[in-house]
């Protein structure tokens, strides 16, 4: 393996996870890797500082990407929801961070523009100084200031979401995920917080839930979000079998049919309550889950 090579692999991993963090999909951070892979290998100048290359390549990608008119559509979308991922299949962290990699802490960084999300991933998440983010977005160190402010303020209310124990959050998963597959409405109300929201992400075209048609919004509040789930409990039984897992480093649901995953079911939770429910049945995104054995 030639130097090159072994140097762009050694950053491989952590290339490869800001442009999932970025872009909320495997299969597009994929790609961003491999074309800052070429855009490495085609270099014609030295190159002093070659994570600061790499991430610099890797996060211009990203905006490019993200300024796409495709990509506003579908970050526009108020369904719309991150991939999730097994990380031992990716060849992700495990040891990262909840919040930064959790499925509640990604669907708040589709809340923040794509230069808030990039200055707060690479100050957090990559550590960097003010003035090497300033560098590499072509920014004064005021500008990265004021967007990492911006970034924080807006995340602040909810990371309380992300501070729940593993027990916990798989206890009430599990009770959630029960309640909702049979229509208990009681249960439901019991594990919601009063003001939780239920997103299901069934993909930019949309279909049925059952035979209800696609929400095509977030449903806000306990006692909505419990009838909307017994409804489709009574129109349509269990559609597959329950399957518990991990995704992006937290208790989650994977249902199965045929041998397909065709849902995740990922929440956050807080003071012993549901905050979030996040649904993903978009076929492009259940790639990364792995089959229950």
């Amino acid at each position: 393996m030639s130097d090159d090579v072994a140097l762009f692999e050694s950053h491989r991993s952590a290339l490869r996870s800001l442009a999932y963090r970025m872009l909320g999909d495997l299969a597009q951070a994929e790609d961003v890797v491999q074309e800052a892979w070429l855009r490495w290998q085609g270099r014609t100048v030295a190159v002093d500082a070659p994570r600061a290359f790499l991430v610099q390549t890797v996060t211009r990608l990203c905006l490019n990407e993200l300024d796409s008119a495709r990509a506003r559509r579908e970050e526009s979308r108020g369904d719309r929801l991150p991939e999730p991922v097994d990380l031992d299949l990716v060849g992700g962290d495990a040891v990262e961070a909840l919040d930064q990699i959790s499925m509640a802490f990604l669907v708040l960084l589709q809340r923040l523009t794509p230069a808030e999300r990039a200055v707060l991933l690479l100050h957090e998440v990559f550590e960097m100084s003010h003035s090497e983010i300033g560098g590499l977005l072509e920014k004064s160190e005021a500008a990265c200031r004021q967007l990492l402010g911006r970034a924080r303020a807006h995340l602040a209310s909810e990371r309380r979401g992300l501070q729940t124990s593993r027990e916990e959050h798989r206890r009430l998963l599990l009770a959630f995920v029960k309640a909702s597959r049979s229509g208990e409405m009681d249960q439901m109300l019991a594990l919601l917080a009063e003001d939780a929201t239920l997103v299901i992400d069934t993909g930019p075209e949309g279909k049925r839930v059952g035979r209800i048609r696609n929400v095509g919004r977030p449903v806000h509040g306990a006692t909505r979000i419990a009838a909307f789930l017994a409804a489709v409990a009574r129109q349509t039984p269990p559609f597959g079998e329950a399957h518990e897992c991990v995704l992006n480093g937290q208790p989650a649901v994977v249902v199965v049919r045929e041998g397909r995953p065709v849902a995740a079911i990922l929440i956050s939770a807080a003071d012993g309550e549901i905050q979030r429910v996040f649904i993903q049945v978009d076929p492009r995104r259940l790639g990364h889950l792995g089959l229950p054995q």
